[in-house]
Formats: structure tokens, C-alpha cells, sequence
């Protein structure tokens, strides 16, 4: 069956939008797993909502492409014309090149030696909570400072220029999610500038970090402007995303007490439970892809070159894959196969840095506000069609 975008189940969602699409993604699941919308620019898209459909495509880079960009827009690589494109928006084999260059540095093992530093950095941001009497916006004070300082870690940022490095960053992940990134254009002028010149100083003093890394493969594999682009690329990928797991966390652990009471008497389920949290909350909910062929599914006829949206936030809540408490938090559930870090070639770059610093903030919140909650009613959500998170959100907790 399907359902045209006369009464339109799928629209690209923002702030006020992004309180319950729940319900709607079941609707999808149920009623139109092959949704055919119409995009502003009156282009025809489509929109696969069941688990299998999105996994499939996730891993069918030859039939499902990134490299016509990851929204809805025609001209959505024309920024990076004769320039390098992000590895966000590269298919095999040249996104296998590229991505054997910068994971080194992302494995579990290498992830774990940054732990004490941002258990250390979390607790330094909850002491603010605390003089605050334990009331304050969780997402100004922890939530959106926290992955700011490991991306600025991994790209060997020093602690000097840190302050400045997440002005441009909050800047740039604002305007990427309500517009384009040239709307922040002082503070993405100011990136670029700073990105080139950390990129010269790698050059002479290379460090344990990302960019020495990329700079001492040399400019044939990784151009300076391709290095410039990849902390383009970890600053809109890792902040804002991390951001909305940790809110949506935190509201799901105000709403499921018994939940809460269950990592607080077992704490050692905590990391397992990271998982459970990117299932529901799915801070990327959405990406798109393009077609290179014709694709039969559900009795529709998906044809060549359109773009499809795959909802990653639907799949994750699909009863067909995760039984009939898909929508519930379940911390001992530890699923197998989750859609919020991507699959395939695209899994993503930061899954481990990703886990820990969930794992930590957990950890940190519950061990020291084991009664905390927070206002979701009063919370607001950001802008932006691709990434659900909050900008405010109202924390308060007992404190001794």
C-alpha cells in the first residue's frame, strides 16, 4: 500500500516537530513502507521505515549511494566542487581509502586510553550543578560541551585554544542544522583558518592525534583541503549527535524510573545498556541516498537516480525486529543490531568514542543525582531535519 503526499505521513521535521514523531513512524512501518513524498523543490523522493529495508540499504552502497549528498537536494555536493568531498558523502573504494586513514586512532582499545579524562572533564561540568543548588540546563552545562571536548581532543586541539575551538563549533553545528554552514560565516572562516594552520603545525611537531595522522600519510591521499574537510566532518557528525543521545537519555531515565533503579543497583549494566539508549533515542533519525538502479519492495517501483531517505529512528523502533516492546526501555535488552551508528561501509567513525562518553555521562549522573530529572515539557528541541536533539533542557537533582 501506499500512501502520496496528499495526506503526507513523512515530512522533514524541526524544533516543536521533533517532540513525538513516534507514532507516525509506526504508521509508516505498518501502513507505507515505501513512502512516496514530494521534497519543497517538488522533486519525488522516497522513504523506507521497516528495519530490514534500511539495513539492506545501508549496506548496498552500489545500489544505494552517498555520493550525491545525504539530504533531499539536487545540488547537494555542488559546495565541494573540484574540492575533496567529505567521507560522509564517499562510496567504496574510495570511502574504504579514506576511512583506513582515520580509524586507526577510533578503535575500542585506543578509545579507552581518553576515559579518565572525560570522566574527569564530566565531573568538573557537574560540579557546576552542584553550586547551582542541582538545578540548571543539563545541555548548556554537560551535554553539548562534552563531545565539543573530544572531538577537539582527537583533533589534537590544544588546551589553549580549546575555548575558541568550541565557539566556531556550537556556531557551525547551529547554522549546519538550520541552514547551511556559510550562515555561520565568520565562525566557519575562523575554522578553516585555524584548521590550516593546526595542519602546518602537524607538519613540524605531529602529535598522537587525527590530524598528524592524515598529515603524515602526505598530500597525495590526504590533501590539505581534505583534512580541512574531515574536521568539517567530526565537528557536524560528533557533536550535535552526541548531544541528542545524551538528552534523550536523560529523559528516557526520568521516565522509566524502574529503569533507572535497575543500572543504579547494577551499574556494570550500564555500558551495555549505551545501546539500548541509541536504539530509542536514534539522534540521527534520518539520512538520504540515491539511487543507481530500479528497486522492486513492498509492490513499489523505487526507480534510478532518486533520492531515498532511510529512517533510521523508525527502523530502530520496528516490532518486526525488536518484538512487540520495540518502543519500550528495556536496559537488559542489549540488541543485536542497532541502525543509530549506521551498518556497512558507513558504520560509524565514532561508534567507540561515541559509547564511552555515553557510558561515562551515565555513570557520572546516576552515581551523583540518583534522583535527578529533567523537564521535558519544558525542554525545546534544535532545528534541523536530520538530527533530533534538545538545546534546553531543564535538570534538577538533590544535592548534599
Amino acid at each position: 500500500m501506499s500512501i502520496t503526499d496528499q495526506h503526507p505521513l513523512y515530512f522533514l521535521r524541526g524544533r516543536q516537530d521533533w517532540r513525538d514523531p513516534w507514532s507516525t513512524y509506526t504508521r509508516l512501518r505498518d501502513e507505507a513502507p515505501v513512502h512516496r513524498a514530494t521534497h519543497d523543490d517538488r522533486s519525488e523522493y522516497y522513504v523506507l521505515s521497516r528495519f530490514a529495508d534500511i539495513f539492506d540499504a545501508a549496506r548496498d552502497t552500489e545500489t544505494f549511494s552517498s555520493a550525491h549528498g545525504l539530504t533531499l537536494e539536487a545540488d547537494a555536493m555542488a559546495m565541494f566542487e573540484d574540492q575533496a568531498a567529505p567521507i560522509v558523502m564517499m562510496d567504496p573504494p574510495d570511502h574504504t581509502t579514506m576511512r583506513r586513514l582515520v580509524s586507526r586512532a577510533m578503535t575500542p582499545r585506543r578509545v579507552l586510553l581518553i576515559e579518565d579524562a572525560v570522566r574527569d572533564f564530566v565531573d568538573e561540568r557537574l560540579d557546576l550543578l552542584v553550586e547551582n543548588g542541582g538545578e540548571g540546563d543539563i545541555v548548556e552545562t554537560l551535554f553539548k560541551p562534552l563531545p565539543s571536548f573530544v572531538v577537539a581532543h582527537y583533533l589534537g586541539v590544544p588546551l589553549s585554544d580549546r575555548d575558541k575551538f568550541d565557539e566556531w563549533s556550537s556556531a557551525i553545528v547551529q547554522a549546519a542544522a538550520e541552514g547551511t554552514v556559510t550562515d555561520a560565516f565568520e565562525a566557519t572562516l575562523g575554522l578553516f583558518e585555524y584548521a590550516g594552520e593546526l595542519i602546518e603545525w602537524r607538519r613540524s611537531e605531529p602529535g598522537d592525534d587525527l590530524v598528524s595522522d592524515l598529515v603524515a600519510v602526505g598530500e597525495e591521499l590526504a590533501s590539505p583541503m581534505w583534512i580541512v574537510g574531515f574536521v568539517f566532518t567530526m565537528i557536524t557528525g560528533g557533536n550535535d549527535t552526541m548531544t541528542g543521545l545524551l538528552g534523550g537519555a536523560a529523559e528516557l531515565l526520568t521516565e522509566h524510573r524502574d529503569q533507572r533503579q535497575v543500572l543504579i543497583d547494577e551499574p556494570e549494566l550500564i555500558g551495555g545498556a549505551i545501546d539500548e539508549f541509541l536504539r530509542l533515542v536514534s539522534p540521527v533519525q534520518n539520512l538520504a541516498r540515491t539511487t543507481t538502479r530500479p528497486i522492486e519492495l513492498h509492490g513499489e517501483t523505487i526507480p534510478e537516480g532518486v533520492k531515498v531517505m532511510l529512517l533510521w529512528a523508525s527502523g530502530n523502533r520496528d516490532e518486526r525486529e525488536f518484538g512487540p516492546t520495540a518502543g519500550q526501555l528495556d536496559v537488559r535488552r542489549q540488541p543485536k543490531r542497532i541502525l543509530s551508528l549506521g551498518y556497512g561501509p558507513h558504520h560509524c567513525l565514532g561508534a567507540s568514542a561515541a559509547r564511552l562518553q555515553g557510558r561515562v555521562a551515565v555513570e557520572q549522573l546516576l552515581s551523583r543525582f540518583g534522583d535527578f530529572e529533567v523537564d521535558a515539557s519544558a525542554g525545546r528541541f534544535a532545528a534541523g531535519p536530520f538530527v533530533r536533539r534538545y538545546e534546553y533542557l531543564p535538570f534538577s537533582a538533590t544535592t548534599s
